[in-house]
C-alpha cells in the first residue's frame, strides 16, 4: 500500500511519559501502551476541564508545568507526513486535572454541580423558568441545540417527559432544591392526567406513546410512531413511562404513583411475560394485547435487551429501593437470571446477543440490528449485574460482569483517543482485525454513561484498579468533550476525536432519543459510586415525604443497591433540625407523625 501522503487532524488521549523543553516535544502513551512523540506549536493552547456553569480555566501559560510524567491529557493536533511516518504537532490540549492521578470529575461536588446545571437548563428550555411558571402544557419533545422549540412541533412523548422527570427528581435527591421537586411532581401529575390509560375491562394501566397538542386540543397516540416500533405498543415505552414517577416516588411516597406502578407491572406480567419460555416480549398488539399477533410484523413474538433488561435501571431498582418489597426483588432476580442465561454468546462473538425469537433462538435479521452489537448495552448489563450482586449475590452475576468488563475495552472503546463507540458488527469477517462500525465512528453521550457507571461500580465493589482506570478515562473523555459550555446541557454525539457532531437530530437537546435522563442518571450515580464506594466522602441526600405515604412511616434512603455494610446513615435533619429516630445500618428513617410534608436531609457515610 502506498504511504499515507496527506495531513489529517486527530486526537491522542493518553499519559505523558516525558517532556523535552529544548525540542518542545513530549511523549504520550495511549491507554493500550502505544507511545507517540508530540510537538508543541507556537499557537498551541490548553484548558483544564471545567464543569457546566464554571468559567473557562486557561492552561496555555502552564503547558510545560502540566506536561509532567503520568499526566492524563487529550492532545488535538495535525499529523504531517514526514520520512517514513508522520509528525504529530499539537494545536490544543484538555487536561482532566492539574496533576497526575488528580481528576476534576472526582471532586466530591462535581456531579452535584453538573446535575444542577443540566436540570436548570431543561427548566429554562421547556418552561421558561424562572420567568414563567412550570407548566407541562408547554413541554415539547424536540429541542434544538440551544434548547429552543421548533415552532411547528407539538409532540409530547410520554417517555421523554418521564425521562425529564427522572432527571429533575434526581437533581432534588442530590441538591434538595425545591424547584426540581416542584417540576418532578408537576411532570408526574401531567403524565397521570394526560398519558395514562386505565382499561376498565382488563383493570390495568398502560401509557400512551404521545399526545399532539394544538392549542387546547390534544390528540392521543396509543401506538408508537417511532419507526422501530410502528403501530405497536413496545415494552420499553411502558417501562420508561415509570422512570420519572418512580424516582419521584422515592422522594415523596405519593401513593398514586405506587398504584400506577403496581398496575403497570401487572400489565407486564399479564401480557408481556412469556410464562412458558421465559422473559418478556418486546411488543404487543394495541387491540388484542397479544405479543404473537400477525399485525406486529417484524416485532411479532420477539424478545430483546430492552424488554428484559431495561426494567432494572429504568424503574425496578428504584421501586425496590423505595418499598423494600420482596416481589420487586424477585422480579429483579428473574430478569437478571434471564439475561445471564440467554444473552451471552461468547463462542461466536465478544458481544452479547440482543434480539431473540420467543424460543430464545437468535434473531439476526431484524431491521437495522441484524447481527450487530450496541456497545453500551453490553456495558449496561455489567453495570446492573453488579447492582444486583449486592442484593442477591450469585457467582454467575459477577462472572458475567467481569467477562464483559474484560472484553469491552478491546472491541468497544477507542484506545487512541478515549471514549466508547456506538454500534458495531458482532463478528469479524475473514481477514478483519477490528469490528466494523455500522454507521459511523461517532460516540454517543449515553454510551459513555454506561461505561463510566459499569467501571465505577465494578471498582467500588471489587477494588480492581484496572476498573478505576477505565472509569477515569471514560469520565475524563466525557467531561472534556460532551459538556456544552455555550448553550448548556450535553451534546448528543461527538466525532471520534471528541469534537461535537452537530448535524440532523444529533444536534438536538431534545428528541425521541434524548431528554434529561442519561446525563442526569450519570451525575446521580457517579456521585453515589465515587463518593461512597471509592473515595469515601459523606454525601447528603434529600427527601420530602407526604404524611403517612410510606408503609409504617418508614423512609428508605439507600441511594442505590450497594454492597451490604458499605454505607450507613451518619446524620438526619428534618426541616433543618437534627433528628435521631433512624436506623443507621438499615438505612431507614422513622418519619414523625405529621400532617404536612417535611424536608428530610440524610447524610450517608461510607464504611
Amino acid at each position: 500500500m502506498e504511504r499515507m501522503n496527506f495531513t489529517f487532524s486527530d486526537t491522542i488521549g493518553g499519559y505523558v511519559t516525558h517532556f523535552d523543553r529544548q525540542s518542545k516535544s513530549f511523549g504520550i502513551k495511549t491507554s493500550d501502551g502505544r507511545e507517540y512523540t508530540a510537538y508543541l506549536t507556537p499557537t498551541a493552547w490548553g484548558r483544564i476541564a471545567q464543569n457546566l456553569g464554571e468559567s473557562y480555566i486557561d492552561a496555555t501559560q502552564r503547558l510545560a508545568e502540566l506536561l509532567s510524567p503520568g499526566q492524563h491529557v487529550f492532545a488535538y493536533g495535525v499529523f504531517y507526513p514526514q520520512g517514513d511516518g508522520h509528525k504529530f504537532e499539537v494545536k490544543s490540549f484538555v487536561f482532566p486535572g492539574e496533576a497526575p492521578d488528580k481528576y476534576r470529575h472526582e471532586e466530591p461536588d462535581w456531579w452535584v454541580k453538573q446535575i444542577r446545571s443540566i436540570a436548570d437548563c431543561y427548566l429554562k428550555w421547556q418552561f421558561g423558568y424562572p420567568d414563567k411558571e412550570i407548566d407541562y402544557h408547554n413541554y415539547r419533545t424536540m429541542l434544538n441545540l440551544a434548547g429552543e422549540k421548533k415552532p411547528d412541533d407539538y409532540l409530547q412523548e410520554t417517555d421523554t417527559i418521564s425521562r425529564l422527570v427522572y432527571g429533575l427528581a434526581s437533581a432534588y435527591l442530590l441538591t434538595g432544591e425545591d424547584r426540581f421537586l416542584e417540576a418532578a411532581e408537576k411532570g408526574t401529575n401531567y403524565l397521570r392526567e394526560h398519558m395514562r390509560f386505565y382499561d376498565t375491562d382488563e383493570n390495568l394501566i398502560y401509557w400512551y406513546h404521545a399526545i399532539k397538542v394544538q392549542g387546547k386540543r390534544e390528540q392521543k397516540l396509543l401506538v408508537s410512531e417511532f419507526s422501530d416500533d410502528i403501530d405497536c405498543i413496545p415494552a420499553y415505552e411502558q417501562i420508561y413511562a415509570l422512570a420519572g414517577p418512580i424516582q419521584t416516588y422515592r422522594i415523596t411516597g405519593d401513593p398514586r404513583i405506587l398504584k400506577d406502578a403496581e398496575m403497570t407491572v401487572d400489565l407486564f406480567d399479564r401480557f408481556y411475560l412469556d410464562k412458558e419460555q421465559g422473559g418478556y416480549f418486546s411488543h404487543i398488539d394495541p387491540i388484542t394485547l397479544n405479543p404473537r399477533a400477525e399485525s406486529l410484523g417484524r416485532n411479532r413474538a420477539r424478545k430483546n435487551w430492552n424488554s428484559v433488561g431495561d426494567h432494572a435501571p429504568a424503574y425496578l431498582i428504584n421501586l425496590w429501593l423505595a418499598t423494600g418489597e420482596q416481589k420487586y426483588a424477585d422480579m429483579l432476580e428473574y430478569t437478571f437470571d434471564t439475561i445471564e442465561k440467554y444473552f451471552p454468546d461468547y463462542e461466536n462473538s465478544p458481544f452479547v446477543q440482543e434480539k431473540f425469537h420467543e424460543d430464545w433462538s437468535k434473531d439476526q435479521e431484524w431491521g437495522w440490528q441484524q447481527n450487530r452489537a450496541v456497545v453500551g448495552h453490553n456495558l449496561k448489563i455489567a453495570w446492573n449485574l453488579m447492582r444486583m450482586q449486592s442484593l442477591k449475590p450469585k457467582d454467575q452475576y459477577v462472572a458475567l460482569a467481569q467477562k464483559i468488563a474484560q472484553l469491552m475495552p478491546d472491541v468497544g472503546s477507542d484506545k487512541q483517543r478515549g471514549g466508547w463507540y456506538d454500534v458495531v458488527e458482532r463478528v469479524l469477517a475473514e481477514g478483519e482485525e477490528h469490528h466494523r462500525f455500522v454507521w459511523h465512528d461517532r460516540k454517543a453521550w449515553w454510551q459513555q454513561e454506561q461505561a463510566i457507571l459499569a467501571y465505577l461500580i465494578l471498582n467500588g465493589t471489587l477494588q480492581n484498579p484496572e476498573y478505576l482506570r477505565h472509569a477515569r478515562e471514560a469520565s475524563a473523555f466525557y467531561n472534556a468533550h460532551f459538556l456544552d459550555h455555550d448553550d448548556g446541557g450535553v451534546y448528543f454525539n461527538t466525532l471520534a476525536s471528541g469534537l461535537p457532531f452537530l448535524m440532523g437530530t444529533e444536534r438536538f437537546k431534545g428528541s425521541h432519543s434524548m431528554s434529561a435522563y442519561h446525563s442526569t442518571e450519570l451525575c446521580y450515580l457517579s456521585a453515589v459510586y465515587q463518593n461512597l464506594l471509592i473515595f469515601k466522602y459523606p454525601t447528603d441526600f434529600y427527601f420530602k415525604p407526604m404524611p403517612g405515604a410510606f408503609k409504617d412511616n418508614i423512609l428508605r434512603v439507600s441511594p442505590d443497591i450497594l454492597p451490604p455494610g458499605s454505607i450507613s446513615i451518619g446524620k438526619v435533619w428534618i426541616n433543618e433540625e437534627e433528628y435521631s429516630n433512624f436506623d443507621a445500618e438499615a438505612l431507614t428513617v422513622k418519619l414523625p407523625d405529621t400532617q404536612e410534608q417535611v424536608k428530610v436531609k440524610v447524610q450517608i457515610v461510607p464504611r
